[in-house]
């Protein structure tokens, strides 16, 4: 007999609760914040409302289907399975939280406060997630599939990242380098470098593009290709600038040669889980075979 469908339920703490873990009591955290001169209740407003989309996340999953729920902190242990719905309840950078930890399971991200988070990755509403899984378990979803990036070590260790892949110095000091993207390759120091996806451009891909007034194109959300720059490379006597951005399609592949001791690969921000290279060490980075796939607020629009 096959096991009725398991929703998952995504979140991660509110600042409320965050700041009731930190002070013991919400009593002491309101006394915090009135010292500097702020209030806890539009804090613990906005925990409600969180809540609330939470309850009704909850509430709309089929009484007889299975379900689970995991905080943000919680992702690296739990163990998700083929068959799984991801409910994301938050903001947009809860998605690429989870996104790694997935392979081609559907994503409803879930706005807990529309209209203060973008909703880029978080299309829905609470009150909407009920008739998006119907669509989901019948089929008739229509999606958006994002690209991802990986990272993989001469030595068989990878990461994947649904915005971008950072290399560097854990400290952003000066790292050095060999980068090569065939047939060009070059000795670098800089303060490191970033692979970005479509998804990716929105964000710190953007305002590094902007500073360079590059004239690469970046690529749109669901295209499946890449762009990469290097951060404020130094030239030298030994090492040189003239490989500073560039892109990568399907098959192609950036390399990174570690010339300074205890380099790190992080992805989406999250230095925590990272990959150090030693000296000598090569990472590749390059489109990753497993996408997202994020239901669409609309099931009657195809999808692309």
């Amino acid at each position: 007999m096959s096991l009725t469908p398991r929703v998952v339920a995504v979140h991660r703490r509110t600042e409320f609760e965050e700041l009731i873990a930190r002070h013991g009591t919400r009593g002491q955290a309101a006394f915090f914040l009135a010292s500097r001169g702020r209030s806890l209740d539009e804090v613990e407003e906005r925990h409600a409302v969180t809540q609330d989309a939470l309850a009704t996340v909850t509430a709309g999953i089929p009484i007889d289907w299975r379900r689970a729920d995991v905080e943000r902190t919680d992702l690296d242990r739990f163990l998700f399975t083929p068959d799984d719905v991801i409910a994301v309840v938050g903001q947009d950078g809860l998605v690429a939280n989870v996104a790694k930890y997935l392979d081609g399971q559907p994503v409803i991200g879930v706005d807990p406060e529309p209209g203060r988070n973008p909703g880029v990755l978080v299309t829905h509403t609470a009150e909407g997630f009920e008739s998006v899984l119907r669509a989901v378990a019948a089929g008739s979803a229509a999606y958006e599939t994002r690209a991802m990036v990986e990272a993989a070590l001469d030595d068989g260790q990878t990461l994947v990242a649904l915005n971008e892949v950072f290399v560097g110095h854990p400290s952003h000091q000066s790292a050095r380098y060999r980068l090569r993207q065939e047939p060009a390759e070059e000795r670098q120091s800089s303060s490191g470098l970033i692979v970005s996806t479509g998804t990716g451009t929105t964000g710190w891909c953007r305002s590094i593009w902007l500073q360079s007034h590059s004239n690469l194109g970046l690529p749109a959300p669901t295209e499946h290709r890449l762009v990469w720059f290097v951060r404020e490379a130094w030239t030298s006597p030994a090492t040189r600038t003239s490989l500073v951005e560039g892109e990568l399609a399907s098959g192609q592949a950036l390399a990174i040669i570690a010339e300074t001791d205890g380099l790190v690969a992080f992805g989406d921000g999250i230095e925590s889980d990272r990959l150090i290279l030693s000296w000598g060490q090569e990472l590749k980075i390059h489109i990753a075979d497993r996408s997202l796939r994020l239901a669409l607020p609309n099931p009657r629009v195809a999808s692309s």
